[in-house]
């Protein structure tokens, strides 16, 4: 017990997270020299292209210090705000944390979020600079800005490079003196805390680990275990820990991270932050469940399509094939008419939803168009019963509805000083309600971190990419959702020809229904080709038209070719035409092409 040293490295997006994981993974010798390569750590090709990691890996390393063999058990963690709650799971399961922090770019928003996480689970921190190989490091403003905004000390600070490993191995040293072993409750009913969870094809879904309390021998193995939250019960196929493979271990003692298999096929079984019990003591020892845990919530939600109709079956199993590997992504069957057939699905946030996309694309070969995002409304009807619906057509009779609220969301932005000004600019106009502003460093080394509370739906519309244009690059944010406000929200209607196309039917505030109605209806007035009829183009909230277009028809000279006879020869076939003109605007219909959906959603 007193060898495990259990922690994580946390820091803003592509900070050095994964390279500092692969000087480790040296210095230690847990990998073989000759298999070593970048960001090992990150398995997907998708992960080291953007150079983040998006699922988190545990590994076991030993190390020798002072003639002492220690067993380090590290977690690498996402970076980006989709995953914070995986991020928070995690950190439960160490008692330390190395806290990295890019000397290039200073104090980020996810630093900051990361580093709140660590203090409240009562972790120790080892704060880390890193990159200070680089010619644009900024070594002594960096170290002043960590004293400063998080009460370091100058003796505390790490000066690293995890590409060149300089300093590695002494930032290595003070994780294994001064990171806590973990409390010894060996003789407690076994209880572990579920920081991951993943399918493999032949041990069904692995459960990541860390046992809290007790310890899982090879004299149990054959023993059910329960799954708190979720109620399940399952065998146990295997167990241990990886290295970062996974290796079969007859045990898993108290302090210990490494897996279990369950056999189980559903991953929703097997939530992440829920606490893993032996069903033989579950009952006898009222066991109480490990603190921490909620259900992953998608609180982004976009309808994929596949680019051929032909190809929904193999979206279908794409996305089941995901979803064996993914709890927090759920998705369910769309018609959209003349869209086509697709799948509405959840996300955690847009870089997740992106991810997914890309994932569908070249792991299954399977190219995909996404409408606009959307966030799920909560809906309480006149007789008290809370609905929450993500998309239009799942809206009630307005008749029914006494209050609609929309999800809001307190951001964290992080930006250089001489960017405020349009940076307040941007949230205004993105209705976000400021909240606090504090001056972060001195001597010149100006940075400001603003508090705003803002609609989720303004925040996943473009906000992150408008913020990253006006500041040049250097702006960061955090975010994190803190429950729903009161929203005039109404379904605006798309009517051709009088005649209602749900597809594009969309939810908006009514305060902003009358313009997007009008651009919406010229748009269409240019993307759509004409019929032999005028058309009309409407929006509509209900009843009421709230803009109109009108597409007129395409021309037919039917007087061509005829060079002589008499006039009311040509007048017959002006009033024939006419006639004709008059009965297809009664029963004709519009031909809307799928391009132009693809344009619309642009």
């Amino acid at each position: 017990m007193k060898s495990i040293r259990n922690f994580a490295i946390i820091s803003h997006v592509d900070h050095g997270k994964s390279t500092l994981a692969d000087r480790f993974l040296e210095i230690t010798n847990t990998i073989d020299t000759r298999k070593m390569r970048s960001q090992f750590l990150d398995s997907m090709d998708l992960e080291r292209e953007k150079g983040i990691t998006i699922k988190l890996k545990p590994v076991r390393m030993k190390y020798s210090l002072n003639g002492k063999l220690y067993i380090l058990n590290l977690i690498d963690t996402p970076g980006h705000v989709d995953f914070s709650y995986e991020v928070s799971r995690s950190l439960a399961a160490c008692e330390g944390a190395v806290l990295l922090v890019d000397a290039t770019c200073g104090i980020q928003a996810q630093t900051v979020s990361n580093l709140h996480k660590a203090r409240l689970l009562n972790l120790k921190i080892i704060p880390a600079i890193n990159k200070i190989d680089s010619h644009l490091a900024k070594i002594d403003q960096t170290k002043e800005n960590m004293k400063a905004l998080f009460g370091f000390t100058e003796n505390e600070i790490h000066l690293i490079s995890g590409k060149e490993g300089t300093n590695v191995e002494n930032l290595l040293n003070s994780v294994v003196k001064e990171v806590p072993p973990p409390s010894d409750t060996d003789n407690a009913p076994f209880r572990a805390l579920i920081f991951d969870s993943f399918y493999d094809t032949h041990l069904g879904v692995v459960a990541n680990v860390k046992v809290v309390d007790g310890s899982l021998t090879n004299a149990r193995e054959q023993s059910k275990i329960r799954f708190y939250h979720s109620g399940c019960v399952s065998n146990i196929s295997d167990l241990g820990y990886f290295i970062p493979k996974m290796k079969s271990s007859p045990s898993l003692g108290c302090g210990e991270v490494g897996f279990i298999a369950t056999g189980l096929k559903d991953i929703n079984l097997v939530r992440v932050g829920d606490t893993v019990t032996l069903e033989s003591e579950f009952e006898k020892n009222k066991i109480e469940p490990l603190s921490g845990y909620r259900k992953p919530k998608p609180v982004v939600f976009l309808s994929l399509f596949p680019t051929r109709s032909m190809d929904f079956d193999s979206l279908k199993k794409a996305l089941g094939k995901l979803k064996l590997n993914d709890s927090a992504l759920s998705f369910s069957a769309e018609n959209a008419g003349s869209l086509g057939l697709g799948f509405r699905c959840g996300f955690l946030g847009l870089l997740h939803a992106e991810i997914t996309q890309e994932r569908l694309e070249r792991e299954y070969g399977v190219s995909v168009f996404a409408a606009t995002p959307s966030v799920s409304y909560k809906i309480i009807l006149k007789d008290k019963r809370a609905l929450y619906i993500n998309s239009a057509g799942d809206f009630p009779n307005p008749s029914q509805i006494e209050i609609i609220s929309e999800p809001y969301s307190k951001v964290t932005i992080f930006t250089p000083f001489s960017y405020v000004g349009r940076v307040m600019e941007l949230c205004d106009k993105k209705r976000a309600v400021y909240k606090a502003m504090e001056t972060l460093g001195n001597n010149g080394f100006s940075s400001v971190q603003i508090t705003y509370e803002i609609p989720l739906l303004e925040l996943i519309s473009g906000f992150y990419d408008e913020l990253k244009s006006i500041s040049s690059g250097y702006a960061s944010l955090d975010y994190e959702l803190t429950g729903y406000k009161e929203v005039n929200v109404v379904c605006m209607d798309i009517l051709l020809a009088s005649e209602k196309v749900h597809a594009l039917s969309r939810l908006v505030r009514k305060e902003d229904a009358f313009v997007i109605g009008r651009n919406l209806v010229k748009k269409l007035k240019e993307l759509l080709p004409k019929e032999q009829f005028a058309v009309s183009i409407q929006a509509a909230i209900g009843n009421k038209i709230i803009a109109r277009e009108t597409l007129s028809a395409a021309k037919k000279n039917v007087l061509e070719g005829i060079y002589g006879g008499h006039r009311e020869r040509k007048d017959k076939l002006l009033d024939r035409q006419r006639e004709g003109k008059k009965r297809l605007k009664r029963f004709g219909r519009v031909s809307l092409p799928q391009t132009i959906f693809w344009e619309l959603m642009k």
